[in-house]
C-alpha cells in the first residue's frame, strides 16, 4: 500500500475514535437537583424575655435589740417559728424599772398636791388684793407659786412617762411579722441598752425581693424598642417575672418587677432591677441564687429560624443556607438573639418570605440548584429557653 493513503487512513481512524469518545462523554446523564427541606419565614408575635442571674433578698428584716439594761428572765418564742408583730419575745427583769415608775408617780402626786394649795392661795389673794387686804407683791408671789406648781406637775408627768417607757421596754416585742432566727442570748444573760449585738432577727419571707443586674445596653435597647413600637407592654403596665431555681426547677409563682435603680454601676455597667415574688410556702430564702426571666412585652414582627438550620463559621458567626427565587443556594451570615424552644430569634440578615434550608444542609453547595420542599413552619414560642442569652447580645 502507498504510504500517503495509509497515513490518511490512520488519521481518519484516530479522529473517528476521538469523536466517538466525545459523544459518549456528552451522553453522560446530568444529576438531578438535590431535594432539601425548607421553611418560608414570616413575621409572628413573640413574647420577649430577658434572663438574668440574681439573688433573693428579704422583704423586711428587723434586728431585735434591748432598749434597757437588765437580765433576761424569760424567752417566750420558739426558735425558727413564725411570729407576729407585737408578740412578746423576751422578758427583762423589770424590778428596778417598776421602782423608778412608782417613784415618778409619787413625785407627780406631790406636785399635784402642791399645785392645789398654790391655786387655792392664789384664789384667796385675788379677792383680797382688790380690797387692799394684801399687797400687790404678795399677790404676784402667789401667782408665781401657782405657775411653778403647774410646771412641777408637767415635769413630774414627764418623769412618769419616761419611767413607763423604760418599764415597757423590759418586754421585748417582735417589731414585724415574719420568721424568727435562733436566739443569740439565753435566760440569765445580761443585756444592755443600745448594744450593737442582736438578741434575735425577724425576717419577713412573704413576699420576697429578687435583685438582678440588668446591663445598661439592654436597658437602652428596651427603651428604644418601646419607643419604636416594636415591643408592646402588658395592658396593666406591669412586667411579669418568673424564676428558675438553682437546681434547674421552675418556681411556680409569678412575680412582678417593682423598680429599677436610676444610677448605673460604673464597675459592672449595669442597673439593679428589683422584683417582688410571692412566697407563701417560704421556699425562697434570702441569699438564694436564681435566674429571673423578665417579660419585656410582645414583638409582633419577629422572625424565628429553627436551630437545626443554623451553623457557625470559624469566627463563631451564625449562618444559614438561603434558597433564592431561582432555587440556587446561598450561604448567608445572620444575627440571632434568644432561643425560643427549638428556634432562634433572628435579629438581622433575613427578611419576610425568604426560604431557609432546614433538612439536607449537608447536600447544599454555594450556587448549586436544589429542589426545595416546604417543611413544617416552626411554631411561635411564648417564652425563651431558660438558658438563652439576652436578646441582641
Amino acid at each position: 500500500m502507498h504510504p500517503i493513503p495509509l497515513r490518511r487512513f490512520l488519521v481518519s481512524a484516530v479522529a473517528l475514535l476521538a469523536l466517538a469518545g466525545c459523544n459518549r462523554k456528552q451522553a453522560t446523564p446530568q444529576l438531578p437537583p438535590q431535594t432539601v427541606g425548607v421553611i418560608t419565614l414570616h413575621p409572628q408575635a413573640v413574647t420577649i424575655h430577658t434572663s438574668l442571674p440574681g439573688r433573693t433578698d428579704a422583704f423586711e428584716i428587723a434586728q431585735v435589740r434591748p432598749q434597757v439594761t437588765g437580765v433576761i428572765q424569760k424567752r417566750l418564742f420558739t426558735e425558727g417559728a413564725d411570729v407576729t408583730v407585737g408578740q412578746q419575745l423576751y422578758q427583762i427583769d423589770p424590778s428596778r424599772y417598776q421602782a423608778a415608775y412608782d417613784t415618778a408617780r409619787g413625785q407627780l402626786a406631790e406636785a399635784q398636791a402642791a399645785e392645789v394649795t398654790a391655786r387655792a392661795k392664789l384664789e384667796r389673794y385675788r379677792s383680797l388684793v382688790k380690797a387692799h387686804a394684801v399687797s400687790s407683791q404678795e399677790y404676784d408671789d402667789a401667782l408665781a407659786a401657782e405657775k411653778q406648781a403647774q410646771g412641777q406637775i408637767l415635769s413630774a408627768k414627764g418623769q412618769v412617762e419616761s419611767a413607763e417607757v423604760n418599764l415597757g421596754y423590759t418586754k421585748m416585742y417582735a417589731p414585724i411579722s415574719g420568721r424568727i432566727s435562733r436566739t443569740l442570748v439565753t435566760v440569765g444573760a445580761l443585756v444592755t441598752a443600745n448594744q450593737t449585738d442582736n438578741t434575735a432577727i425577724v425576717t419577713r419571707l412573704d413576699p420576697i425581693y429578687v435583685d438582678v443586674n440588668l446591663p445598661a445596653i439592654t436597658l437602652l435597647r428596651l427603651k428604644r424598642e418601646l419607643a419604636q413600637g416594636r415591643i408592646t407592654r402588658q395592658p396593666n403596665g406591669e412586667v411579669p417575672v418568673t424564676l428558675t431555681l438553682e437546681d434547674g426547677s421552675t418556681y411556680e409563682h409569678v412575680g412582678r418587677m417593682a423598680l429599677s435603680e436610676v444610677n448605673v454601676d460604673t464597675s459592672t455597667a449595669s442597673v439593679v432591677v428589683r422584683a417582688i415574688m410571692p412566697n407563701p410556702d417560704k421556699l425562697l430564702l434570702p441569699g438564694m441564687y436564681v435566674h429571673a426571666q423578665l417579660e419585656e412585652g410582645s414583638d409582633p414582627n419577629s422572625l424565628l429560624v429553627p436551630q437545626q438550620a443554623v451553623s457557625h463559621n470559624t469566627h463563631g458567626d451564625a449562618q444559614v443556607w438561603v434558597i433564592k427565587p431561582d432555587n440556587t443556594a446561598e450561604l448567608r451570615q445572620i444575627q440571632i438573639g434568644q432561643a425560643y424552644g427549638e428556634n432562634w430569634l433572628v435579629t438581622g440578615g433575613l427578611k419576610d418570605g425568604e426560604r431557609v434550608v432546614t433538612v439536607g444542609v449537608q447536600k447544599v453547595k454555594p450556587g448549586a440548584k436544589v429542589k426545595p420542599e416546604e417543611a413544617t413552619t416552626p411554631p411561635a414560642a411564648s417564652s425563651p429557653d431558660a438558658a438563652s442569652q439576652n436578646k441582641g447580645q
